[in-house]
């Protein structure tokens, strides 16, 4: 609730920065109106997430085509050392654990979201209010909102559970398409009504089996989303402290930024190497064709 002054209260400080900015088609057209977002239904883009994922992205394919033409044996340069360090790092965790079969598209594609959902996490290591507020001032001086405390701007992607689940939901349909080239539409079935317990417990396996394969994509995308949306709500309670406290509390505030900052950088790094590990290790197991 707004206070008498009508000044920002923590509670809707908190609120305004959890929420996304969200365009979307209502029965009046098109339209970004956060007091509108009921009416938008399922066309409803959350622009901010939508559109950092995409320019992360951009900045990844980017960054390891201008080392690509550099690469040299003699002298190589920064760039190229970071490129051949995340290869190298990928291929051994691509080789070390994908070992049933081969498939040219498994280390491309475990880069890609190791860099890509780390670029995404390291979005959280922005102050809070930098982007958000530049955004608000943008969107009042363009004239989409009146004051830009009524614009509403979201700057990591994967706190965001449709950005993490939405990948997620990728590795999952991927999963089901190498199942069933693999082994076949029979013995992917097969898998799915004849395991753990044999053909006369078809309706019991296929509950278990069927349970653990649809909990894998919302294990790996909620695990992403709950990890940094954590560690976003902790940077937003320090800058609660810095906006609202006294100038004692602000200073051990930004002590406390600065801390979290340097410990958080262990978790973003950490969460996406369990999201490519967890991706290698599940269509690894798509590849498995041996009786268990």
């Amino acid at each position: 609730m707004a206070s008498a002054s009508g000044e920002q209260t923590s509670a809707e400080y908190i609120q305004h920065h959890l929420t996304n900015l969200v365009c979307g088609k209502t029965p009046d057209g098109w339209t970004c109106d956060h007091n509108a977002v009921d009416q938008m239904g399922f066309w409803a883009f959350h622009v901010d997430s939508l559109g950092w994922s995409i320019f992360l992205g951009l900045v990844f394919v980017g960054l390891f085509r201008l080392g690509v033409p550099k690469l040299s044996t003699e002298a190589p340069s920064g760039i190229q050392n970071f490129i051949e360090m995340c290869i190298e790092f990928v291929n051994d965790n691509v080789q070390s654990i994908f070992t049933s079969a081969k498939n040219n598209l498994i280390g491309p594609m475990a880069l890609t979201v190791l860099v890509w959902v780390f670029l995404m996490n390291l979005m959280d290591l922005v102050p809070v209010d930098y982007l958000p507020t530049l955004a608000g001032q943008v969107a009042e001086a363009t004239g989409m909102v009146e004051n830009s405390k009524d614009a509403y701007f979201k700057v990591v992607p994967t706190t965001d559970p449709n950005i993490t689940l939405g990948m997620a939901l990728a590795v999952f349909v991927l999963i089901i398409f190498y199942s069933i080239k693999i082994k076949g539409l029979k013995g992917f079935l097969a898998e799915l009504t004849l395991h753990p317990f044999g053909k006369w417990m078809m309706p019991v396996n296929l509950v278990l089996e069927g349970v653990n394969l649809i909990a894998k994509p919302i294990s790996l995308g909620l695990r992403l989303f709950g990890n940094l949306y954590a560690g976003e709500m902790i940077f937003i309670l320090i800058a609660l402290m810095l906006t609202f406290s006294s100038i004692s509390i602000g200073l051990l505030g930004v002590g406390l930024h600065l801390i979290w900052a340097l410990f958080h950088i262990l978790i973003l790094a950490l969460q996406a190497f369990i999201f490519m590990v967890l991706t290698i290790v599940y269509l690894a197991m798509a590849h498995e064709t041996e009786d268990h």
